[in-house]
């Protein structure tokens, strides 16, 4: 079962594209032990990387990308900040914030 808190707009349905797609992607930034950053490079598609957007001399690693509702869909339901969503029996912790890499607006998850 998904729930949320600390969100906008808590899900409404636990099989969510938007819950699973953030969950999943969160769990491959902690893997990692790095952030998860979303770019949009196009009207229809967001890219997701991996990696610390504040390190100039490694670049960040591709690994999808979503479609830009879903996308649209998370920045709606977090907040700039502080972020607690729980989904099933696994609870992420992150802050979510802003800034711009190679002149492209950034989204980046960093874990709490």
């Amino acid at each position: 079962m998904a729930t949320a808190s600390n969100l906008n707009h808590p899900p409404q349905d636990m099989a969510q594209e938007w819950v699973q797609a953030l969950a999943g992607y969160l769990e491959l930034s902690l893997d990692k032990g790095k952030c998860l950053v979303m770019m949009r490079h196009g009207s229809d598609v967001c890219s997701i990387y991996v990696g610390d957007p504040s390190d100039e001399e490694t670049p960040l690693t591709v690994h999808g990308s979503i479609a830009t509702t879903v996308a649209d869909r998370i920045l709606e339901s977090t907040h700039p900040g502080k972020n607690q969503m729980t989904v099933g029996e696994e609870t992420y912790r992150f802050f979510r914030s802003f800034t711009h890499i190679d002149g492209v607006g950034a989204v980046v998850f960093a874990p709490a």
